[in-house]
């Protein structure tokens, strides 16, 4: 079952007497989180769940969580959902999860390495490449640096070389 959660936030305090919780939300943007309706905090799973964007936060009602006290007890907790709540996603896109841990290749067959994370830059996300100890980071610019993403074969295609790292 793990395999098939992903972590989409965490609890980051809680928020009035009535048992509310703050998230700090890992969706992009950051209040993608409150379509989802389901969750798994820790170990526990949650339905029903009541989330709506408060300023720079996220703000949530758990059921069964009424009290300071029990929101409390959820402070550092992740939140993770069931990768079938994804909205499905048109051609030649994809979530960061489907691309961490792909090998990286250019056009030659020359390997990378692996995606080991990705990053925002303002500008356009960055897949941090990792073979060994090196570290390449790499723009994900599909249709320049990105030429090609193959779920079924593991692999990204790039148009890159090692010297454009440097």
């Amino acid at each position: 079952m793990a395999d098939d959660l992903l972590t989409v936030g965490k609890i980051t305090g809680h928020f009035g007497v009535q048992g509310g919780v703050k998230v700090f939300s890992y969706t992009q943007p950051m209040e993608n989180i409150t379509s989802y309706t389901d969750w798994y905090v820790g170990e526990r799973l949650f339905k029903g769940i009541n989330a709506k964007k408060h300023g720079k936060t996220i703000i949530a009602m758990l059921p069964e969580i009424n009290s300071r006290e029990l929101a409390e007890t959820l402070v550092g907790q992740m939140v993770a959902i069931d990768r079938q709540q994804l909205s499905a996603l048109n051609n030649d896109d994809y979530y960061w999860h489907q691309l961490i841990g792909l090998a990286v290749v250019d056009k030659q067959g020359c390997q990378f390495g692996m995606v080991d994370s990705l990053f925002e830059t303002g500008a356009n996300d960055v897949m941090v490449v990792k073979q060994d100890d090196e570290e390449m980071l790499i723009p994900y610019l599909w249709g320049k640096t990105v030429l090609n993403v193959d779920l079924d074969k593991g692999q990204i295609c790039v148009d890159w070389s090692d010297e454009d790292s440097k």
